[in-house]
């Protein structure tokens, strides 16, 4: 019996594990694979360039309208990588949002180790700290089809096979599992994460 083709977008800010975590979700569901940094830089999909953060600003009306596109033509399941997936694919052909959350402390660490520095840094740390990917994700396609993940020190496979459970209906799916802003507040250290502002 064939089963319906899903659309499963991985979300969360930058440094939670989103692109190790989708590539071993396709390679577990046979699914097709799309990042949106890749399909934005390789199909110039832009709508200009962000000299401040050395990034490319994404024309999400371009991306949404090749994300259909992808979709459509897909027999298999489609992962979808990226910390704006849920702004370019249609609510009603989303399946599930997985946002990957990770400690502060230890996403910070990440961060730099790739080379994140001052604004672009505190940038992102505040979102992480501030829920900005999980609330995104909550207000485009509802909390039902939200299922927030705290991956801080657990291994990629703990955290793939969470997915899968959740997946299949055998855990359950939830958000509101963790507040960094809370924690941080306790520990005495929100100030020292929330330089941007």
């Amino acid at each position: 019996m064939k089963r319906f083709r899903r659309v499963i977008l991985v979300t969360g800010t930058p440094g939670v594990g989103k692109t190790t975590v989708s590539h071993s979700l396709v390679s577990k569901l046979d699914a097709v694979y799309i990042s949106l940094a890749e399909l934005v830089e390789r199909e110039r999909l832009i709508s200009g360039v962000d000299k401040a953060r050395g990034t490319l600003i994404a024309d999400t009306d371009r991306v949404s309208k090749r994300m259909q596109e992808i979709i459509k033509s897909s027999e298999c399941d489609v992962i979808v990588d990226g910390h704006y997936a849920v702004d370019v694919v249609p609510t009603k052909d989303v399946h599930m949002v997985f946002v990957l959350r990770r400690d502060p402390s230890e996403l910070k660490n990440v961060m730099e180790n790739r080379g994140f520095k001052e604004r672009k840094l505190w940038e992102n740390l505040a979102a992480e700290i501030l829920d900005v990917c999980l609330w995104d994700a909550v207000s485009v396609c509802g909390s039902d089809k939200v299922c927030e993940i705290d991956v801080s020190g657990k291994r990629i496979e703990e955290v793939v096979k969470d997915i899968i459970l959740m997946l299949e209906g055998r855990k359950k799916c939830q958000v509101g599992i963790v507040d960094w802003l809370g924690k941080l507040e306790e520990e005495g250290r929100l100030r020292e994460f929330l330089k941007s502002f």
